[in-house]
């Protein structure tokens, strides 16, 4: 197969705050958006990848379980301590993992689903030992 693109689709039941959630509080760039019957959808740039976020997720009062999303979205950044201080200035909890192989920073989207922070120069280096 020759793959052109790959991204992630995110079915949300809090939809519009999920949108808004991505775009404003995360800065996902947005490549398109569709509201039309039967075609409701928000596309963002995801790092040369997307993040199509729909309607039609199940519900949930906090974080997911994951039977409810077995997945977890995460961001590589340069500095998990800034991002994480930017993120709790935004009104995001967020919780904050360090490990011998770098650190991680945790929290949910209004939909519940779960996300994390990682540094990028960690990542970087675990493919290295590889």
């Amino acid at each position: 197969m020759d793959y052109t693109r790959s991204g992630v689709i995110l079915s949300t039941h809090h939809y519009k705050a999920c949108v808004a959630f991505y775009r404003d509080v995360l800065g996902l760039p947005l490549l398109f958006s569709l509201d039309e019957p039967g075609s409701t959808l928000t596309c963002f740039d995801l790092g040369g990848a997307y993040l199509m976020v729909e309607p039609g997720g199940p519900k949930a009062q906090s974080k997911k379980s994951l039977a409810q999303n077995p997945t977890k979205l995460r961001f590589n950044v340069a500095d998990v301590e800034a991002a994480a201080v930017e993120l709790n200035a935004k009104g995001v909890a967020v919780t904050r993992y360090d490990y011998d192989w770098g650190s991680t920073a945790e929290f949910v989207d209004p939909d519940g689903n779960a996300c994390a922070l990682r540094d990028e120069a960690s990542f970087g280096q675990s493919l290295a030992e590889l």
